[in-house]
């Protein structure tokens, strides 16, 4: 799954009309979810999802999910791509290492996006909530960041055929389990509803193909 994943990017990147094709339909399915999420009242479909998600509860799950989330908290987030830029320096692949650090920029623009829908955080009064966020909701900033993130370095694995087969198909299947999990913790957290985590991977998917056309751009030879 990881190497097919990969190899779509890399196809895509490379063929100007598909990648603008499945752009606009990731515009199109984000525009779609954006207007539900104005007109529809929340209990329509995310409260069904997340009751569905939190049906099965635990301490131990709980912790799972905190630990999935990790990664794109204000420490998580810094500590993960400054240990893989830093790995990436000083294996030699400065350029990695500098797209890596360029993830970062997600969050501003998730920021602004937020601030644009201004939605509320799901409340205790609804679904159960773990930890009690007072930013804003729409979109899920941790799907953005995980999809982009994780999704890259899935790519860079793909690519880099000097390395062990094992090494790369270990990193890159973490980086999918990853993105596929985070939007079941989120809402298993209580942090995000439905429509926030899937507009997330929507946009997400449409900033990680800018940053691999990006990265590719560079030059013919990866680096």
């Amino acid at each position: 799954m990881t190497g097919t994943f990969a190899r779509l990017l890399d196809f895509l990147s490379r063929d100007s009309r598909r990648l603008l094709y499945l752009i606009l339909l990731l515009v199109i399915g984000y525009a779609l979810i954006s207007v539900f999420v104005f007109l529809l009242p929340t209990e329509t479909v995310d409260v069904w999802f997340t009751h569905r998600v939190q049906r099965y509860q635990s301490p131990w799950l709980d912790a799972f999910m905190t630990g999935v989330s990790w990664f794109a908290t204000v420490i998580g987030g810094l500590i993960t791509v400054g240990v893989t830029s830093v790995t990436f320096l000083l294996l030699g692949r400065r350029r990695v290492a500098l797209f890596a650090i360029a993830t970062l920029l997600v969050v501003p623009i998730v920021s602004v996006v937020k601030r644009l829908f201004g939605r509320a955080r799901p409340t205790e009064d609804l679904v159960r909530v773990i930890r009690v966020f007072h930013n804003q909701s729409f979109p899920s900033g941790h799907v953005v960041f995980y999809t982009v993130f994780f999704g890259f370095l899935a790519f860079v694995m793909y690519r880099s055929k000097q390395y062990p087969l094992w090494v790369r198909r270990l990193i890159g299947w973490s980086c999918i389990a990853l993105i596929l999990l985070v939007p079941l913790s989120r809402m298993y957290l209580g942090a995000h509803w439905f429509t926030d985590v899937s507009a997330g991977f929507l946009l997400g998917l449409v900033l990680l193909i800018g940053l691999v056309k990006w990265y590719g751009r560079g030059s013919k030879v990866v680096v």
